[in-house]
């Protein structure tokens, strides 16, 4: 059984169904309950996953952005990498907890760990990496795609259009801000959700 699980292409649907499912557990969590701006970290915590930042040595590929090992339920970001930091670090977690979701099995894990615990030599498993440059592959889509529905879900996104003129570019930075993510891709993802007027900019 493998670690990882096998690629298939994922339906956007699919996707966000992933996202909100991980919301509507954390809101009947004692301690997890949900607050926008999302703190990507504690999600990844409620995961039952460890975030780090550290630096990462490139390898013959190139520059590695972030990496997860799946046997550790570790998420490492590169913090080598200035622009992961600042309004990018919650949208860079997230997407690692795409993958984590989206691409690792969990049944497998759990697996080997067991198999580990009784003292069987379970052969290492390579992390998984991810690499800024790859971004136009299916699997960086995925985990990029699962990352704006766990920060921008819909259901916020169509309370705040209920209260603000999304056309104003003013109110659009507001929006941006209280949700904490960056003003172009809460754009792009209104966009995604048909949330904004044909007419808008």
């Amino acid at each position: 059984m493998s670690i990882f699980r096998t690629f298939k292409k994922l339906h956007k649907e699919e996707i966000e169904a992933q996202a909100t499912k991980i919301i509507r557990r954390m809101k009947l969590s004692q301690h997890y309950i949900p607050k926008w701006p999302l703190d990507a970290s504690r999600v990844a915590e409620f995961l039952g996953l460890d975030v780090v930042w550290d630096s990462i040595g490139d390898d013959e590929i190139g520059t590695i952005a972030a990496r997860i090992f799946p046997l550790q339920r570790l998420i490492e970001i590169n913090s080598d990498i200035p622009k992961l930091r600042g309004t990018i670090a919650e949208l860079t977690i997230a997407h690692e907890i795409g993958h984590w979701v989206l691409h690792v099995n969990p049944v497998a894990v759990n697996r080997f760990l067991k198999l580990r615990k009784r003292g069987v030599d379970v052969k290492p498993v390579d992390p998984l990496f991810c690499r800024g440059s790859n971004a136009e592959l299916e699997i960086e889509w995925q985990a990029d795609y699962f990352a704006s529905c766990l920060l921008m879900p819909k259901y916020i996104l169509e309370e705040k259009q209920k209260q603000q003129d999304l056309t104003q570019p003013g109110n659009l930075n507001q929006i941006a801000e209280e949700i904490g993510v960056n003003r172009s891709d809460l754009f792009h993802r209104l966009q995604d959700l048909d949330l904004l007027p044909v007419s808008s900019f």
